[in-house]
């Protein structure tokens, strides 16, 4: 600021704030006080001084009593929010504890209906079996799990009953299959071929499997269900091998191979068995199968064929009458027909056939291996 702008300042004061006289009166007499415009300044301003600290006094406290209430709020909320999480993670604690009920029982439901209509799952773990044995490893995430997280700990435990189930039904699987394979041999069969055969055409929609959320699939689940599928496709295949007499005679009266035709005396191949009976004797099926074929062939006369996969079929031929139809499903022993003496026969018979992949085989040894089988079996 220049002199100039100072003096000008100064004369716009002096003429806001003129000297005053005040008239006093003391004692009966008449006294004259002159304030000069200097100490109407001062005074002015004492004034101005004292008001402003007022009013940053009153500004102070009200911004400290908004500070503490917005503080106070801002308390309370977090209150809210520690009850708030401290009720959910209780209500969390409260669904696991009854998720964890609810898959206990659901378990112990498995296994209870595959010991009712299975039987006992083995537990032991053979010499040399393929099986893996989780139960060290799922003793120790229990433990671990119930360490860390305690709520848990009922989970942990249904994982391990269910790791633990899994390998009993695939050692069940394996033992079952041993035992196919063991009875296809002794029938003079290869199980493994047997197997390969089975596949045939495959095909359909892919459906994956998963154990996991990401997809994967845990290799001991895996495990069990290429045990599960072998023992099937074992026991299907020794299922459709012939064992049951296809008539109940008491001897056969004309044997696979060479034999000298009944017609023409000359020497002759036969590729079957002749079971001699009474007409109208009961004809079984020797093994389960699809019926394939009903009518009359030549040199058979009435006959019936049965497929039973892995490129087995057996013929019944020189029948009286049918009990199958073509398409039917039949299980070994079942009726499919009546003995009789048609098409190229000499009296009431049943010729019986069994070809591989169109090729005629000896009956015999299939029939003969069978009756030991269940011999030793029962």
């Amino acid at each position: 600021m220049n002199i100039t702008s100072a003096g000008a300042l100064l004369s716009r004061l002096r003429a806001a704030f003129p000297d005053r006289e005040f008239i006093m009166r003391s004692q009966g007499q008449v006294r004259f006080i002159r304030i000069s415009s200097r100490l109407q300044m001062v005074a002015a301003g004492a004034t101005a001084s004292l008001l402003g600290v007022w009013l940053g006094t009153i500004g102070a406290a009200a911004l400290a009593q908004a500070s503490a209430e917005a503080e106070q709020a801002s308390l309370l909320h977090r209150e809210a929010a520690v009850v708030k999480s401290e009720n959910r993670v209780a209500a969390y604690r409260d669904n696991i504890r009854e998720t964890t009920e609810d898959l206990r029982r659901r378990q112990h439901f498995i296994e209870q209906m595959v010991e009712a209509h299975i039987g006992d799952l083995p537990n032991d773990a053979k010499t040399g079996e393929t099986v893996s044995d989780s139960a060290g490893e799922a003793a120790a995430m229990v433990k671990k799990v119930s360490a860390t997280v305690p709520e848990a700990r009922g989970l942990a435990r249904i994982e391990a009953d269910q790791l633990a189930f899994v390998e009993r039904m695939t050692r069940y699987a394996d033992r079952r299959s041993d035992a196919a394979s063991s009875a296809i041999r002794k029938l003079g069969l290869n199980p493994n071929a047997m197997i390969a055969n089975a596949k045939g055409g495959e095909g359909g929609p892919l459906m994956r499997l998963a154990t996991s959320a990401d997809g994967s699939l845990d290799p001991r689940f895996q495990r069990m269900g290429a045990s599960l599928a072998r023992m099937d496709a074992l026991e299907n295949g020794l299922a459709s091998i012939p064992q049951v007499s296809p008539a109940h005679v008491a001897y056969v009266s004309s044997s696979y191979g060479y034999r000298s035709d009944p017609f023409t005396h000359a020497a002759a191949f036969h590729a079957g068995l002749d079971f001699p009976g009474p007409r109208g004797s009961p004809i079984y099926a020797a093994a389960k199968g699809k019926v394939s074929f009903v009518g009359r062939r030549h040199g058979y006369g009435n006959c019936i064929e049965i497929s039973h996969g892995n490129g087995l079929m057996t013929r019944y031929a020189h029948l009286s009458g049918f009990k199958a139809h073509v398409g039917e499903k039949v299980a070994a022993g079942t009726v499919i027909g009546a003995m009789g003496s048609t098409g190229r026969s000499t009296g009431p018979h049943l010729h019986f056939e069994v070809r591989v992949h169109g090729r005629p085989v000896n009956p015999r040894p299939f029939l003969e291996a069978a009756r030991n089988v269940q011999q030793k079996d029962s």
